[in-house]
């Protein structure tokens, strides 16, 4: 198998949820710092609208890091459980993959960008904490009882919400109110293979 290639930059959590993955499979893979690379002719070719991660895999270019996860789990881990045939299990974790691209990316994910870079366009950083707070009292009210967001076992859900949820302290927002999300970010981190998502030299709220 030719090494599959992953173009991210560390402090994404996009990149690194799939990167988790890759790792949790089992799946040698080279990581191509792309930083500096986004604005080139080459990686417009691999991705036209020059987002992170991108995933080569031969001759196959994927880019959208739900849509990676779902793909490494059904090419490369058929018999891991980190997708399910179950449909009441399917749409569970497809409404937490949603969740990811909608409120912890508006919410969380928006307030760590506006911190800690300052970025242009991006949601107030007022009302992503707004978002932050309705998604963080909603997770720990949801995972009171169980171990994982989706199933009675870890899934590509738990790994699309884990990096901005961990990380959200570097947007200032705290965890301390939300103990149950706290202990769940404890047993994604337990897990075998887990790699974590490089702290920013920024100093983050408790």
């Amino acid at each position: 198998m030719a090494t599959i290639k992953l173009y991210g930059t560390p402090l994404s959590g996009h990149a690194h949820r799939v990167e988790v993955l890759l790792r949790m499979l089992g799946i040698p893979y080279e990581y191509i710092e792309s930083a500096a690379q986004r604005a080139s002719e080459d990686f417009g070719k691999l991705n036209p609208l020059r987002q992170i991660p991108v995933l080569a895999d031969g001759g196959l270019v994927l880019s959208d890091s739900n849509a990676i996860m779902v793909y490494l789990v059904k090419r490369y881990g058929a018999n891991t459980p980190w997708l399910s045939d179950d449909a009441v299990e399917a749409a569970q974790i497809q409404r937490w993959l949603s969740i990811a691209a909608g409120e912890v990316r508006h919410g969380p994910a928006s307030a760590r960008m506006s911190s800690l870079w300052n970025m242009k366009g991006e949601i107030a950083f007022a009302r992503a904490h707004e978002i932050a707070e309705k998604l963080l009292t909603m997770m720990n009210a949801h995972l009171a009882g169980r171990d994982y967001l989706a199933t009675n076992h870890p899934t590509i859900a738990d790994l699309a919400c884990y990096s901005y949820i961990a990380h959200a302290p570097e947007g200032r927002i705290s965890l301390v109110p939300y103990p149950e999300v706290r202990a769940w970010l404890a047993r994604i981190e337990a897990l075998p293979n887990f790699h974590p998502m490089p702290q920013s030299a920024i100093p983050a709220a408790a």
